[in-house]
């Protein structure tokens, strides 16, 4: 007697050679699903709830609005009024896309528009706020971008609505944009306004 072993049928070893393809294109499709379902400016943030970080931040040298300076930061400022605090910079291209909005919304006295100045300098954040129009009441300048960190920044263009206790209540990853501002940036201030008034 001969113990052969039966040869695996062709269509066994077929199925074991497309096996690897079959879950590539499985875990693929996962991906794809996943990452195509989020919002990338909706990224959750671990300072909603927190205090707005006490970091004081020097004011944009030489920026002056009605023939006075324009102060820094002070998270002083942020205690009995509704705050949108952006962080920009020149050489940010979304930061040219959104400036005239936030001119814009710098026309709604309801609340007030800080400034956060990422790693720029100082003449080129000047001349960005002379072409657009400076619509905030403070510039605070983040020249190392330890600030930034502190606030939770991925990258600029980066906006938060702080309620008037100095706490954190939205964040906005990327620019500020028509559909965004009306559809969420808004909604979220004025949820901001309403509470604690």
């Amino acid at each position: 007697m001969s113990n052969q072993s039966s040869p695996a049928t062709p269509q066994r070893r077929t199925f074991l050679m497309a096996l690897p393809l079959i879950a590539f294109l499985g875990l693929a499709l996962l991906f794809w699903f996943r990452l195509g379902s989020g919002d990338p400016s909706r990224i959750p943030s671990a300072l909603i709830g927190r205090p707005a970080p006490q970091t004081l931040l020097p004011p944009l040298e030489g920026l002056q609005a009605d023939n006075a300076p324009v102060p820094g930061l002070d998270p002083a400022a942020f205690k009995g009024k509704v705050s949108l605090v952006n962080v920009w910079a020149s050489w940010c291209v979304p930061c040219h896309d959104e400036a005239p909005l936030l001119t814009e919304l710098a026309k709604d006295k309801r609340f007030q528009l800080v400034g956060i100045n990422y790693k720029d300098a100082a003449d080129n954040a000047r001349r960005f706020l002379g072409r657009y129009g400076n619509p905030f009441g403070r510039v605070g300048v983040d020249a190392n971008g330890r600030a930034s960190i502190e606030w939770g920044v991925y990258g600029v263009p980066e906006t938060f609505v702080v309620g008037r206790e100095g706490t954190i209540v939205y964040k906005l990853v990327g620019p500020v944009t028509p559909q965004n501002l009306t559809t969420v940036l808004m909604p979220e201030l004025e949820k901001a306004l309403k509470a604690g008034s």
